[in-house]
């Protein structure tokens, strides 16, 4: 299973390489060529991409290699410590891509800063940049679901991020073309705020991982469903949780009835293991501990 998620996110980031790669050239050369600063500015930001495509290509032959004796629970977290390394480098792009904004807008409104018009095929580049994205976007958060990798799903949102980047560039070309160059700077800052939150949203979400937080209630609620499903479980003494990549390990302690011999005991613990096992994706292991009940009353 392991090997099969660690293709998925080869094959697809290999996919993103090329793309970013094909990107680069034509925003890069077409920026050149086509009198379009913002486009050359873009075309840099596809190069930036290629090097983080090329840290989650790395990640995922440590991430999704199989338990070992030294790493008994796997090495999922390297996943997660990628994506807040992404949504890291994220908000970075976005810092600089806002700085460079308020100095072109600072320099149109007092240092009479002229904005040269673009040639017309410059907008054909962003709209192949556009499609481009919008469909690495839905492919790449398809095979991170998948591939159960949060890097992956990172490096989705990048790619969303990038379809708010290059409606920012469009903005400042068709602005430039019809001599309204000040839409360049304004359209920036005001996509900068998005992929400021997408960032944001991707470093919480990883270190939420790294950190081992619990499940939300809604799922500890499910947990708690099936165990109380079973008409031989007394009481819940204790449910915990905690997050390990994008799924969870449930820790339980339950009371049977004291008087059950421990073969017995062991089987209803081991069917209510199987069951949240079995009815809840989002359980890698479920342990199960049994206490002796003091009384034979549900709780």
């Amino acid at each position: 299973m392991k090997a099969k998620e660690a293709k998925i996110i080869k094959n697809n980031t290999i996919l993103t390489i090329i793309a970013n790669g094909f990107l680069a050239v034509i925003k890069l050369v077409g920026g050149i060529l086509g009198n379009s600063s913002v486009l050359i500015t873009d075309a840099i930001n596809s190069i930036s991409d290629i090097a983080t495509n090329l840290v989650v290509f790395v990640s995922a032959k440590f991430s999704k290699k199989e338990r070992d004796a030294s790493h008994p629970y796997g090495h999922d977290k390297f996943d997660s410590m990628i994506s807040i390394f992404l949504g890291v480098a994220l908000i970075i792009t976005v810092f600089e891509i806002g700085k460079n904004a308020f100095k072109t807008l600072y320099d149109l409104i007092f240092n009479d800063l002229v904005i040269p018009e673009p040639a017309y095929y410059t907008i054909i580049i962003v709209g192949v940049t556009l499609i481009t994205k919008e469909l690495l976007y839905r492919k790449t958060r398809k095979d991170a679901k998948k591939a159960n990798s949060q890097a992956l799903m990172a490096q989705a949102w990048d790619h969303r991020s990038d379809t708010f980047t290059s409606i920012g560039a469009l903005i400042g070309i068709i602005g430039a073309l019809f001599g309204m160059g000040y839409l360049d700077p304004i359209a920036s800052l005001f996509i900068c705020f998005f992929i400021l939150k997408l960032g944001y949203r991707i470093v919480k979400t990883g270190v939420s991982q790294v950190v081992d937080e619990s499940a939300s209630d809604e799922q500890v609620n499910e947990i708690k469903k099936i165990v109380k499903s079973n008409s031989a479980v007394i009481s819940i003494d204790e449910i915990k949780t905690r997050l390990f990549g994008v799924k969870y390990y449930v820790d339980l302690e339950i009371s049977l009835d004291k008087n059950l011999s421990l073969l017995e005991a062991h089987k209803i613990a081991e069917k209510i293991h199987d069951e949240i096992e079995d009815t809840l994706n989002d359980v890698i292991h479920c342990m199960i501990h049994v206490n002796p009940s003091k009384d034979n009353k549900l709780k």
